[in-house]
C-alpha cells in the first residue's frame, strides 16, 4: 500500500522520514483560494482535502495524504509574506504576544476520506527592531506562513509552544501516523520487518 504526499514541502517530507513512513510525492494542482468565510479549523480541513483529492483521482489505490498550515492572530489568516515589508510587518505583528498555528491532515483512498486539524499555541518573546530584521535578513520567513519557521532561526525568537511542535513544523505527527492507520496502513510493524531482513 502505497503513501503518496501530495505536497512539495520539503518541511513534511522530513518530518515522515523521521519517523521512517515511506512515501513518494505528487504536487497538488489546485486553487487554495476559498470564496466562503470559514472557521480556521474548518478552512485548513477543507484545503488538505481538497490537495489530497487532486491527487487521489489520478492515483487509485494509493493512501494519499494532503496537509495544509496557516498561522492565526487576531481571529486572522497570516499567510505568506508578499516582501520583506510585509515580513516585518507580520513578525512585528507577533512579538510578545501568543498565536494559533492550524494544520489541516487529510487522508484519502478510493473515495474513503479523513479528515482533521491540529491547534498549537506560539508564543513569542518581546522583539526588538534589530531582530526582527536580523531574521528577515536570514531570508528565512519569506516561505513560511505567519513569516517564520520554528525548526530554524525564529527558534531564538521563541518563548514557548502549547501543544504539537511538529504540528507548527507542518505536519502533526502523531495525528497523521492515527489517521494513516486507519486505512490499514502497517506503519509500525512494516518497518520492524525491513529491520530483520
Amino acid at each position: 500500500m502505497q503513501i503518496v504526499l501530495a505536497s512539495t514541502s520539503p518541511r513534511r517530507q522530513e518530518l515522515l522520514r523521521q519517523v521512517g513512513i515511506p512515501f513518494v510525492i505528487d504536487a497538488p494542482d489546485v486553487d487554495e483560494h476559498v470564496l466562503e468565510p470559514l472557521p480556521p479549523g474548518r478552512l485548513v480541513e477543507q484545503l488538505a482535502l481538497r490537495k489530497a483529492r487532486a491527487v487521489a483521482r489520478r492515483r487509485p489505490g494509493s493512501i494519499v495524504l494532503g496537509a495544509d498550515t496557516i498561522v492565526v492572530v487576531d481571529g486572522e489568516v497570516l499567510g505568506k509574506p508578499a516582501d520583506r515589508a510585509d515580513a516585518v510587518a507580520m513578525l512585528e505583528r507577533l512579538s510578545g504576544r501568543s498565536h494559533q498555528v492550524l494544520t489541516g491532515v487529510a487522508v484519502v483512498r478510493d473515495g474513503r476520506e479523513l479528515v482533521a486539524h491540529e491547534e498549537t499555541v506560539v508564543r513569542f518573546a518581546s522583539l526588538t527592531r534589530e531582530q526582527v530584521e536580523w531574521y528577515v535578513a536570514t531570508g528565512e520567513p519569506m516561505d513560511k506562513a505567519g513569516a517564520y519557521g520554528i525548526q530554524g532561526r525564529a527558534a531564538a525568537l521563541i518563548s514557548g509552544i502549547s501543544g504539537d511542535y511538529y504540528n507548527v513544523v507542518g505536519l502533526p505527527l502523531y495525528r497523521t501516523v492515527q489517521m494513516l492507520s486507519q486505512f490499514g496502513h502497517p506503519i509500525f510493524t512494516g518497518g520492524a520487518r525491513r529491520r530483520e531482513t
